[in-house]
């Protein structure tokens, strides 16, 4: 019976509540117990970070980096222009340490803001850093991604400034750290508040570097344009912005069919920047076309094939990471796995075919329309041991030996064979080869970017653009066994305690052995010693005419060196790709091949192929003494 009697003794009652609760029965003469409720208590890392808590280190990190930074800004100055302004020369040196080149004479004209078109000062603008005129001098943004990418060791990171990027090129150095990124920083806001923009443009505008061993813009109008700045388009200007960001890339004279392309994106994207800010209009826009460069004019000092080894060497370092700019810089000691005795070989064997434009080679005939590419390599480690580019780089600025836009033709066939065994084996079906022929060839070191490898039939003719130098690789991975081998021209760099040291060019498996051996045996068997093949020694090749008849290959190779040769038909005045006259049969280049290969490996004892049992029967006794066979001396090409 309960009642306010009740209620009140209750409220009265010294036992907590929860234990009457608890002792509150079930049913007659049972109770049931319950444990007292206990206040949550937080453990780990929720007692660690509550809201309010986080919220305080939040705060605190804030602190503590504005102080940091207040420190920062106040204990570093504006300072002196660096040693861009006193570059070194780069020294390149043959594998014996002799000197084979000395560049790094610095191409530049200052010039004043007034000198600079308007348009194409907007041009710049509109490519780089369209907040230019009203940021502070840095991108926050921009900067964090750099930290970040720095820190995390990803390299060079784009989002810069048009300030940021001058103060680099002026005041600091090249050197992707933390602590360069930072100062980069704080310099770039002085900068801004004690600089006009006009000042700053004009600043970045003369610093930047444009390839062609031009700096700043002058330089850049000359190079390009053969013109002042002064006269410069809005196209030009367009292209001459957009070249900033890649300039070994977006060179016309040498850019991939790739390169090309990317370039002419870059230079519309800053025309539609342009639009889009008001610089420009939309209809003339619409009427303008891409204004193609002049052929670049060499540098002095590298005539002959110097040029050309320089050339390639300094495409490998980029590519290994070291920067445009900090090879412009200088202070550079380069030193070439090239050997001075096959580079001779090479180039006498070269020379002896194709002679000097408009002379004809030995046999008198005129070669004028005809070019010459060929790079020899130590299938082993991949070093490049000789590489010719052409009849002199002063004259023709294209290097033949790296140039990729020419259709490889029957060497391309070893490439196909081995993605038709290695598919067969692994149970793929034949219609797939395209597909399974494109894996292959990327595998292997090929560009599998351009149309050749857009057709079955296309890659059974081999319709496919590649270089000496690629397909020198190619086949040295073939060498080795199915290691994928990149071939090395640079064998170390040196500036200073700072070093640059290119990646290993012997890599994993990319096709197993049994295919890669099966090749080399018929590759062997099918270049049986003849008048073409004087060579004293186990070898296999292959080589052809390609089908458009524009190029005719050899490639070969013995277990210590790959030779990939090539002559291309080229008009000397357009610089048109044109059809080879007289050069169509296959023996004629295989025969420059052999007189080279013989006198490269002189005093070098023949050695045989290392195949694993049921691979094939492979020739491992030198022609010269074999039963019935007898050599014919070497023979010059015909051209």
């Amino acid at each position: 019976m309960t009642g306010p009697l009740t209620a009140l003794r209750a409220r009265r009652s010294p036992i907590p509540a929860e234990a009457r609760e608890a002792t509150r029965t079930d049913g007659p003469g049972h109770a049931r117990r319950r444990r007292p409720k206990r206040p949550v208590r937080r453990t780990g890392i929720r007692r660690l970070f509550t809201w309010r808590k986080l919220l305080a280190y939040v705060v605190s990190l804030l602190a503590l980096l504005i102080g940091a930074f207040t420190v920062l800004y106040y204990s570093i100055d504006i300072p002196r222009a660096n040693a861009q302004a006193k570059a070194q020369s780069n020294v390149y040196k043959f594998s014996d340490g002799t000197i084979l080149a000395r560049t790094g004479e610095i191409n530049r004209e200052m010039v004043s803001i007034s000198r600079v078109p308007k348009p194409v000062q907007r041009a710049f603008v509109a490519a780089e850093n369209k907040s230019f005129y009203q940021d502070s001098g840095v991108d926050p943004m921009g900067v964090a991604r750099g930290l970040v990418n720095t820190m995390t060791g990803k390299g060079t990171q784009g989002g810069s400034t048009i300030t940021q990027q001058y103060v680099k090129n002026y005041y600091l150095s090249q050197e992707q750290t933390v602590s360069r990124k930072i100062k980069e920083l704080v310099i770039s806001l002085k900068v801004d508040q004690r600089n006009a923009k006009d000042d700053i443009l004009v600043g970045y505008l003369n610093t930047s570097y444009f390839g062609r061993v031009a700096y700043g813009i002058q330089a850049a109008a000359r190079a390009y344009y053969d013109k002042d700045v002064d006269d410069l388009t809005v196209e030009e200007g367009a292209y001459l912005a957009a070249l900033v960001q890649a300039p070994s890339q977006y060179d016309w004279a040498v850019a991939s069919k790739q390169g090309k392309r990317r370039a002419v994106q870059r230079w519309n994207y800053v025309l539609n920047n342009m639009v889009e800010m008001g610089w420009l209009d939309r209809a003339e826009r619409e009427r303008m076309r891409f204004p193609v460069p002049v052929e670049p004019k060499p540098a002095p000092g590298l005539g002959g094939q110097a040029g050309y080894l320089v050339d390639a060497a300094r495409s490998e370092l980029i590519a290994s990471g070291v920067s445009e700019q900090e090879l412009a810089a200088g202070g550079w000691t380069i030193t070439l796995h090239i050997d001075p005795a096959k580079q001779r070989a090479l180039e006498e064997s070269m020379t002896s075919a194709l002679g000097k434009p408009g002379a004809g080679g030995k046999r008198g005939r005129d070669t004028k329309n005809v070019q010459g590419g060929a790079v020899s390599m130590d299938p082993r480690n991949g070093r490049v041991l000789a590489l010719y580019g052409g009849r002199d780089y002063t004259k023709h600025y294209v290097n033949n030996a790296t140039r990729g836009d020419y259709q490889v033709g029957p060497v391309f066939e070893p490439v196909f064979t081995a993605a038709m065994m290695q598919g067969k084996e692994r149970g793929a079906p034949i219609p797939s080869s395209p597909a399974a022929t494109r894996r292959t060839a990327e595998a292997l070191g090929m560009d599998t970017e351009g149309d050749g490898f857009r057709s079955h039939q296309a890659v059974r003719l081999g319709l496919m653009g590649s270089s000496p130098l690629r397909m020198a690789g190619v086949y040295a991975t073939f060498a080795q066994h199915g290691k994928r081998v990149t071939p090395s021209l640079v064998k170390s760099a040196v500036r200073g305690e700072e070093k640059a040291d290119p990646p290993a060019a012997v890599g994993d498996r990319v096709v197993d052995r049994a295919t890669t051996d099966m090749i080399t045996n018929r590759l062997i068997e099918d270049e049986e010693p003849s008048a073409a093949h004087p060579v004293n020694r186990p070898f296999a090749g292959k080589g052809g005419v390609s089908d458009d008849k524009k190029a005719s290959w050899f490639i070969g190779y013995t277990p210590r060196l790959v030779t990939s040769m090539a002559l291309f038909g080229e008009d000397p005045k357009t610089r048109k790709q044109i059809r080879l006259a007289g050069t169509g049969r296959d023996d004629q280049v295989a025969s420059l091949w052999s007189s080279y290969t013989e006198e490269a490996l002189r005093g070098t004892p023949p050695s045989s192929f290392d195949f694993r049992p049921g691979t094939g029967t492979v020739h491992t006794t030198p022609p010269s003494l074999r039963p019935g066979t007898r050599t014919t001396p070497p023979r010059e090409p015909e051209l």
